[in-house]
Order: C-alpha cells, then structure tokens, then sequence
C-alpha cells in the first residue's frame, strides 16, 4: 500500500510518501520559520496562505523524487487535528480532494498520534522498537502530555498541562531574552554555556501527587529574574536560559517516572519537537528505570512523514475518512477509535 502524507497544522508543510513494503521512500518538508521570524511567532493567516502555495509543488516532487505516478496511490492521509484551523484546512481539503479524485481512501490523522508512532518507523526487528503497552511523553510547542498506550487508538491521558506546554513555555522565556525566532533551540543553544547553581528556579507540580504539568509559574518566574537585573550580560542571559532549561527537565523527569511506577510498564516513548532537547535525552536515559525511545532526529519536529505512517496503520485497519472535510483544532486523543486489541497487561 502506497500512501500519501500530508502535514499543515502548523508552520510547516510536510509531504511524503510511505509503502507498506518498502517504508518511507520520499519525504519534503519546506519551513516557515524565516518568514515568521519577523513576527516573533506563526501568524496563521500568512501560515495558511504559504500552505497555499507549497502544498502541491511539495506533492509533485514527492512523486519525482520516488519515482512514482500519482495514480500509483492507493491512499491519502493528512493532518485533521489539533492546529491552526486555516493550515489544516489546507491539508485537509487538497488531501481528501484529491483522494476523492483518484478514487482511493482518505484518513484523517491526528497530529499527536502521528508524533506517538514516529519512533515506530524502524525494522520490526529492531531492538529499539518500544514494547507495548508503553508511556509516551508527548512535547513539543503546543501540547505536553503523559499518555499509556495499551495499543494503537488504546490511549489512556495521565496528564497533561494545565497551561502552556513545555515549547510554548521555552519559546516565551526565549522571547524574555531577547533571542530569535523559534526561541526554543536558540535558549537551548544559549544554556550551553550557563553557570550551573546560581539561580534556581521551581519545579512547577512536583511538591504535589498527579502527573499534569503546569509551566506559567515558571515562565512568570523567568520574567522576574529577568527584571531583577537592571542590565542583562550575555552571561546573565547563559545563566537565566540554563537555569529554566534545567527545570523544565527536571519536572519533565520527575512526572515520567511517575507515570512509569504508576503503569508498572518498561517502555517510555519521547516524541513532538522538544524530544530533540539534548538535556532532556540526558536526563531520561540517566534518571529513569526505563527503556527510552525517541524518533529519528528528522521525525521529531513536525513532518509528512509521520502522518503517512500514522494514516497507514489506519487504512490497512480498514478506516477511512468520509467524504466532508472535517478538521478540529482541539482533539483529545482519547477520542481517537481503536485500531487494534489492546496489548496483554500481564
């Protein structure tokens, strides 16, 4: 089975193409991060008109670069939900357009599942496959989540943030700094070379029993240091960046091995952009009781590969989308219909 993946609920717009034998055999990805950089953040309006222009070209090179014809496909997938409403709607009406057109089946994807099953794209006979049932720490610029995964579509939340996710968190507090856009990375960069101990900042919901996080205190936090300083160094900016790195990852760590003791489960999955965060990586593989999982670096930021796996799995499960265009800029995964039987608990 050939399909064709499409990715726009954000700033980027991902194509690719993945083949039930041969995995995934093209892929492009054209950013928006120049262009929005000017603004410090995604204007939607000028993300959804980019979508616009880039969709269908990226389609089209897709094809080339496999080799492939468009009618050599037997399947659409494309992001549904959650995002900006006007960039899925891109996606969403080129994606089932042209499925309908082609005479095959559409799937709507949800985007956080795709993130989920990234790390899913290896050798079935890879050792590094996660195990089910597994945790997945899902984290990135607009969701932070805890989810047990008995199966695909078997997603149990067992927290969440309560308020800015832990990338939104990073972009604002990168904002505070003064740093470019996407802030998230650049702080990172910038904590590299930070003086460990000399602030210390809280680690948000950790003093109390749950698994939801909450990252607006710690941003508040960051703002008063910032202010504190009546003129920031660039090594006052290293240490300030440093110390919020460090508690984001440390409450990050200390809510994974909550959930690992509380699900009893062996597998911990990390996927969406922030997965890509050297010190988290660090932190999970040196603290955790855990086998650690994490997609290819390429798969962690948004892209059209993970969402032609994702619509994959669901079409050889025989799901498919009807005819309406139906997108949701909210959508709890929990929603999702099963795929398959859940995994033995023991």
């Amino acid at each position: 089975m050939l399909v064709l993946g499409i990715e726009t609920s954000c700033d980027e717009t991902g194509i690719a193409l993945y083949d039930s034998e041969r995995g995934l055999i093209a892929d492009a990805l054209d950013s928006q991060v120049a262009m929005h950089a000017e603004y410090g953040g995604v204007v939607p309006e000028l993300a959804s008109r980019d979508h616009i222009r880039k969709t269908i070209p990226l389609i089209r090179q897709v094809l080339r670069d496999a080799g492939a014809a468009i009618d050599d496909l037997d399947g659409v997938a494309y992001t549904a939900g959650p995002g900006l409403i006007g960039a899925l709607m891109v996606g969403a009406s080129i994606g089932r357009s042209l499925a309908y057109g082609l005479g095959v089946p559409a799937v709507e994807v949800h985007h956080m599942e795709a993130h989920l099953l990234a790390p899913l794209m290896t050798d079935e006979q890879d050792n590094s496959r996660p195990v089910l049932p597994f945790v997945a720490l899902l984290v990135s610029g607009g969701h932070t989540q805890l989810v047990r995964v008995a199966a695909i579509g078997h997603y149990e939340i067992l927290g969440e943030s309560v308020d800015d996710a832990a990338g939104e968190a990073f972009d604002k507090a990168a904002k505070m700094l003064g740093l470019g856009y996407p802030g998230g990375p650049a702080l990172a960069a910038l904590a590299r070379s930070g003086t460990p101990g000399r602030f210390k900042f809280p680690r948000p919901m950790t003093d109390r029993p749950g698994l939801d996080f909450s990252f607006s205190g710690l941003k508040t936090y960051t703002l008063n240091t910032v202010r504190s300083i009546d003129s920031l160094t660039d090594q006052d900016k290293a240490d300030i960046a440093y110390a919020f790195e460090e508690a984001v990852v440390e409450t990050l760590t200390i809510k994974c091995r909550r959930a690992l003791e509380a699900t009893s489960v062996d597998d911990l999955v990390v996927a969406g952009g922030v997965s890509a965060n050297v010190q988290l990586r660090k932190a999970l593989e040196e603290r955790l009781d855990a086998t650690v999982h994490y997609a290819p670096p390429a798969l962690c930021t948004d892209n059209g590969a993970m969402i032609a796996f994702a619509g994959y799995q669901r079409l050889a499960a025989g799901q498919s989308a009807p005819l309406a265009i139906r997108t949701r800029a909210r959508w709890p995964m929990d929603e999702l219909p099963p795929l398959t039987e859940k995994a033995d608990d023991g």
